[in-house]
């Protein structure tokens, strides 16, 4: 077999297959289908400081070639999660990593230094794409101030790995990029969905409550590909791509763009064991290519 090891800063991922927060809930519901341990990374689901009950339904809704998502975060807040969810996940020998989300600059630090407590889980990804709401509702992830200041508040209080995950709904994502890593980000994930909607022709009314929702799946792989390799130009920190992933190929494509890692999301609803398939893939692929290491692909567009 070819080593399909990668590092994202202190973390050594056995392969560069990791799932995308919001797609695999909290690992344990994918313990049926195969053992989530051969992932280089499990992504739970996005949790903020307190309760939050999410939209109202209809929150999803499938489009040509991807879905729409407006789930809005429903998930019962850190005490619940460090009470109930993180004694299961604590187990995994995998690296597992939360996803902590905020409405204001202070939830953010204190989620953070919550989970830091946490000695089995190995990292945050910090999703800067909730409403500012101190801000008038601008997300933090599309100013690159902002996108700054919170990176640079969490840092000081978060000591393990920082991966921040970057909102593409800007005009230029490398220099928000540039703008955390140099605030103390260790890493880069990215892409999260594109803002977009869905209406109802015979209703005219539009199919999801919060009229816009997430844009994600395959539809969006191309301008995630694209916005991979301008950031992984623009850093000296590792990127993890994600948008659109559904097959071994749609990973290889954002490794050789220059993704150290890969996040599998909306083709996890699809098929639960694609992950597996996809590392499958990766090492039947480097072993046709005579390629002994995957860090011999990462970043390898022949230009």
């Amino acid at each position: 077999m070819a080593n399909l090891e990668v590092k994202i800063h202190d973390l050594i991922l056995k392969n560069p297959v990791m799932t995308a927060s919001g797609t695999f809930g909290n690992g344990t519901e994918f313990d049926d289908f195969f053992d989530v341990n051969t992932l280089g990374g499990i992504l739970l689901k996005g949790t903020t400081l307190h309760h939050r009950e999410g939209n109202d339904y209809p929150r999803m809704a499938e489009t040509p070639s991807g879905m729409l998502n407006a789930v809005g975060l429903q998930n019962k807040g850190i005490d619940y999660f460090c009470e109930h969810i993180y004694p299961k996940v604590k187990e995994y020998s995998t690296n597992v990593i939360v996803n902590v989300n905020g409405s204001t600059i202070e939830e953010y630090i204190e989620l953070a230094a919550r989970v830091n407590e946490l000695n089995h889980i190995a990292a945050i990804e910090l999703n800067i794409s909730c409403p500012n709401v101190k801000q008038g509702g601008m997300a933090f992830g599309t100013s690159c101030p902002m996108a700054e200041q919170v990176t640079k508040a969490v840092r000081k209080v978060y000591h393990k790995t920082l991966i921040v995950k970057l909102s593409p709904n800007v005009t230029n994502i490398a220099e928000i990029a540039k703008g955390v890593e140099g605030q103390g980000a260790n890493a880069v994930s990215l892409i999260n969905t594109f803002l977009g909607m869905a209406v109802n022709a015979e209703t005219r009314k539009p199919v999801l409550s919060t009229i816009t929702g997430g844009l994600s799946g395959p539809a969006i792989k191309p301008i995630a590909l694209r916005m991979v390799w301008q950031v992984a130009q623009a850093v000296k920190i590792p990127v993890i791509g994600m948008g659109g992933i559904a097959s071994t190929s749609d990973a290889l494509e954002f490794i050789i763009a220059g993704a150290s890692a890969v996040q599998i999301g909306t083709a996890n609803f699809i098929d639960p064991t694609l992950c597996v398939k996809i590392i499958e893939g990766i090492n039947d692929y480097c072993e046709r290519h005579k390629i002994k290491s995957i860090s011999e692909l990462i970043g390898s567009l022949q230009l």
